[in-house]
């Protein structure tokens, strides 16, 4: 799902979403209303999908790979609207903020693909996966079709290095999926490694948090947003 600025006017900066869904569920509807908040700001924002466990996908790499194919594809479109790739961002929520940022984070095959220059993730998932018990990991790799041991790989923390790309994190307080501590010590970990990393944290807000109507935050993560996308536009 494509939005764009209306009246022609063209961009000031792209941004792909990944809807969440514990990579079971969800569709490009769930971040429709973001990226269409996003467009009016004058930023092209597309909300896109990908392959479901259960429903296209055999493990969580089937669906990583689509991701990466959709973040290229993004590149492309973006190109043809005038914007170059430091002006570009991917992220989503939960389970599709973790997609997004193991494409941003991890080297991929196809180097030459476009790609993007920063994050903005959404209650993200999967920030900090050693801290769960080994049942909890096994059981966790069964869910996303991970050989025994591989779950590891996923965590997000352990790729973090000099380099990576700047990042927003939005999360609640009370997120009772990913649990902000977590995503504290992805922000120390990032900012420690000497990259730009802001954690914005929201007061007793859950997992979820973000979208409209669910506890008044959905205008604060979109104007927080849309300062992060133009503020990375005038410095590049």
């Amino acid at each position: 799902m494509v939005f764009e600025p209306g009246d022609g006017v063209p961009p000031r900066a792209g941004i792909v979403l990944f809807h969440g869904g514990a990579l079971r569920g969800g569709s490009p509807d769930g971040l429709a209303p973001h990226c269409r908040a996003l467009a009016s700001r004058g930023i092209l924002a597309v909300s896109a999908g990908y392959r479901l466990l259960g429903h296209g996908a055999t493990s969580i790499d089937d669906c990583l790979a689509d991701v990466r194919r959709a973040i290229a594809r993004f590149g492309r479109l973006a190109a043809s609207r005038g914007l170059a790739a430091s002006q570009l961002a991917s992220g989503g929520s939960s389970a599709g903020a973790h997609l997004a940022m193991l494409a941003a984070l991890t080297p991929s095959r196809a180097a030459s693909e476009p790609g993007v220059a920063a994050v903005v993730a959404l209650n993200p998932a999967g920030l900090d996966l050693g801290v769960r018990t080994p049942d909890a990991q096994r059981s966790l790799e069964r869910q996303v079709g991970l050989d025994a041991g591989r779950l590891i790989e996923y965590s997000l923390i352990g790729w973090v290095r000099p380099g990576s790309p700047p990042t927003q994190i939005h999360h609640g307080t009370r997120d009772e999926v990913e649990p902000i501590d977590c995503a504290r010590r992805f922000r120390d970990a990032m900012t420690s490694a000497g990259n730009e990393c802001a954690l914005l944290e929201y007061e007793d807000a859950e997992h979820g948090f973000h979208y409209p109507g669910d506890g008044g935050h959905f205008d604060d993560v979109i104007d927080a947003t849309t300062v992060f996308l133009l503020g990375r536009r005038a410095t590049s």
